[in-house]
């Protein structure tokens, strides 16, 4: 899951962006509304977390300036203002939800999921295919009732591909929301990704849950065969 924070405390960007990838978020960083603009409509992001109050362009204008353009990413606005005609200015201009600081980190999480979910159409809170399960939230995954030990980029890949399930996924697809922008390798990265995923998936003899389509990219199967 790709999240970009728009956000011009330093402190507080890099604490985000800290907590985020702990969790197993690929996470972008801008620190002026126009750069946040840019980034949103360059990187195109899962979900974007908007501070208000930003140099230049503050996050009503950035996210009126998405909308306009049609882009209907998930928006989050941060803001240490917590007055209802604020929280009014911020969903009319078209944010999806608004949280106040000071904030716990559990509660941004929280605010988070919900909005993925509502984002794309339905959104369970446990992804499933056959057998296995996949637990956005505790980011945890079991295959049959065992416990699988993924590191925070196999989460993010599977993730990717539960959320999109009877999908062909691009190599592509998978780098630019699974690996930060900075990230100078190529679907090299992936094919590796995938090959350490499949191996601890099918670690007690499962069926391959992973497919490959030549020439196109990756579909998880709810047939494993």
């Amino acid at each position: 899951m790709r999240v970009l924070v728009v956000e011009d405390e330093p402190d507080m960007a890099e604490s985000l962006a800290w907590g985020l990838r702990a969790e197993g978020y690929t996470v972008d960083v801008a620190s002026t509304g126009v750069d946040g603009l840019w980034k949103a409509v360059e990187t195109s992001p899962d979900v974007i977390v908007l501070d208000v109050m930003l140099p230049g362009m503050d996050g009503y204008q950035v996210c009126r300036a998405l909308r306009e353009r049609d882009r209907w990413t998930p928006i989050l606005m941060l803001t240490a203002m917590d007055e209802d005609l604020d929280h009014a200015e911020g969903l009319d201009s078209g944010a999806d939800d608004y949280l106040a600081k000071p904030f716990s980190y559990p509660v941004l999480l929280a605010h988070l999921r919900s909005l993925t979910r509502r984002g794309l159409g339905t959104r369970p809170t446990v992804l499933t295919a056959a057998d296995l399960s996949l637990d956005p939230a505790a980011r945890t995954v079991t295959r049959g009732g065992r416990a699988l030990d993924l590191t925070a980029r196999e989460v993010s890949v599977l993730e990717h591909l539960l959320r999109r399930k009877g999908r062909v996924v691009s190599k592509t697809e998978l780098l630019e929301h699974c690996w930060d922008v900075n990230f100078e390798g190529g679907p090299s990265a992936v094919e590796v990704q995938v090959h350490r995923l499949r191996r601890k998936l099918e670690a007690a003899g499962e069926a391959q849950l992973i497919a490959t389509v030549r020439g196109e990219g990756y579909l998880i199967r709810e047939d494993p065969r």
